[in-house]
């Protein structure tokens, strides 16, 4: 019987915190840890059946163990975040047929999304959780010209992003070969001119980076606790 994996990222750097704190995954939000928040959706969605945690140093490690899901894998992982997802991959069993892959730096993610995210990749094969662009985006040309964008054609990607498991392996390895940069892995899997299926999130899931963030998720957090009126 296959089975479903997900990956969770910890091990950012967060240099853009300015040190504000010492790990960014592990900053308390409205009193817990920040990884923790995604460590309980993922368990309240029930879609995956075993863990990958991608972890920075032993120190993080041994925090994230008191926090993980279990069955859980800790993989070290590299100098930028394609390394640390590609590290996870090699490290999944053979009997994984579908992948989850989060920023646990991404706190809001909620269980219906996973759930959702999951009947759509059992059907096509790649699915990514994203919300439309509402601002107008223009291009910066190297002349210092403009373009304006069609706002209705533009997508801003969130994690969870989920595939078949031999389809994003082949796409991480086509990406490696060509030395590609990547930002996410929906960038992997169109080097193979793949489709990818969006799921609309109506939901804020933004991804902490800065120290004002912090306030921010608090806001959102405090608006979801509140019973409907």
């Amino acid at each position: 019987m296959s089975r479903t994996a997900a990956i969770l990222l910890a091990a950012g750097s967060g240099t853009r915190m300015n040190e504000t704190v010492t790990d960014k995954v592990l900053a308390p939000l409205a009193g817990k840890p920040i990884f923790s928040y995604s460590a309980a959706a993922f368990v309240a969605s029930g879609v995956a059946d075993l863990y990958v945690v991608v972890y920075r140093d032993q120190k993080q490690m041994r925090d994230l163990m008191a926090l993980a899901p279990t069955p859980t894998q800790f993989v070290p992982g590299g100098t930028e975040r394609q390394y640390s997802v590609a590290n996870a991959l090699d490290a999944l069993p053979a009997d994984v047929s579908h992948v989850f892959i989060h920023d646990c730096a991404r706190p809001l993610i909620r269980a219906e999304h996973l759930v959702g995210l999951l009947k759509v990749v059992r059907r096509e094969s790649a699915a990514v959780l994203a919300h439309r662009v509402t601002d107008t985006i223009k291009l910066h040309r190297e002349d210092g010209h403009l373009k304006t964008l069609e706002r209705d054609k533009l997508w801003a990607m969130e994690t969870p992003q989920v595939f078949e498991r031999d389809l994003i392996v082949k796409a991480y390895n086509r990406a490696a070969n060509r030395g590609e940069k990547l930002t996410d892995d929906a960038a992997a899997v169109e080097l193979l001119r793949h489709p990818i299926a969006l799921l609309e999130n109506p939901e804020p899931n933004p991804k902490l980076t800065t120290p004002a963030d912090i306030d921010w998720f608090e806001f959102l957090l405090s608006r979801l606790a509140k019973p409907e009126a």
